[in-house]
């Protein structure tokens, strides 16, 4: 067995066996009370909310003690145009997984757009977005969105560590999509590991500094910051899925910074 093809095995069991068990949880689950209370919880569509909880309250330790903290020192020390610049090569980064996902749904004129971005941005190192210049605007697509698109439901809601807000249907998508990325399978395969850290560390750093004004005001308005989490996420992902951004994708007055904070990254732009 090759290095890559064991990669591979380990992270597309690893997620589909999670995501599986996880199903089988919340099929487990049983919903009480009265009808009315039956109503709301299948609205809700959370029935391991208890766990999703705990994984919620050690995601927010870790953003309180580390996260925040390298985020809040990066935004106040960086320029802006510097990160702009990191920004716009993560998002360069992801160009071969929205292409690939651009031609799964069938959007054939959206993977040109992919296609046409990443050429001319490779003329400047992806650090900069020199084809909007040219009308060729970013968008993001994800094999979540893809599952999706072809009828696959979305699950119960969950709460994955470090990873936040999701769903199995989303968690499955999340690791198609880092076996899709060419810089993975070239980091397994020459033993540079420390380029998926690096890489995923700095996506971390730059959306939860251009989230921080945003998140601190819905932690202060919300009277359940968790259930505040979790309508946004869903908000978001509806909105992602139907490639548009509209009012419906933000509450309790979050603003679009924080919806990119959200797993999911870049903004959907409208078809």
């Amino acid at each position: 067995m090759t290095q890559s093809t064991s990669y591979f095995s380990r992270i597309g069991a690893g997620f589909f066996g999670m995501a599986a068990g996880l199903l089988l949880l919340s099929g487990c689950a049983t919903m009480g009370g009265t009808p009315e209370e039956k109503a709301a919880q299948a609205e809700v569509n959370d029935p391991l909310e208890i766990p999703n909880r705990f994984v919620f309250a050690l995601n927010e330790t870790v953003d309180t003690f580390v996260l925040r903290p390298v985020a809040v020192t990066y935004d106040f020390w960086m320029p802006e145009p510097g990160k702009d610049a990191v920004r716009n090569f993560l998002d360069y980064l992801r160009s071969p997984v929205i292409l690939a996902n651009d031609l799964f749904q069938g959007e054939w004129d959206r993977a040109e757009t992919t296609a046409t971005r990443f050429v001319i941005n490779t003329a400047v190192l992806g650090v900069y977005d020199l084809a909007a210049d040219y009308g060729h605007e970013k968008h993001s697509e994800d094999f979540g969105q893809t599952l999706a698109l072809h009828g696959v439901g979305e699950g119960p809601y969950l709460v994955l560590p470090l990873i936040g807000p999701s769903n199995p249907r989303d968690a499955v998508g999340f690791g198609v999509d880092m076996v899709l990325d060419p810089l993975n399978w070239y980091a397994w395969n020459t033993d540079r590991d420390w380029i998926g850290y690096t890489r995923a560390g700095a996506t971390a750093v730059d959306a939860r500094a251009r989230s921080l004004e945003a998140l601190d005001d819905v932690k202060a308005n919300s009277l359940d910051y968790y259930a505040a989490i979790r309508s946004l996420y869903r908000q978001r992902r509806a909105a992602q899925i139907g490639n548009q951004r509209g009012a419906d994708s933000t509450a309790d007055g979050a603003s679009d910074a924080y919806q990119d904070y959200l797993p999911g990254g870049t903004d959907a732009k409208t078809r």
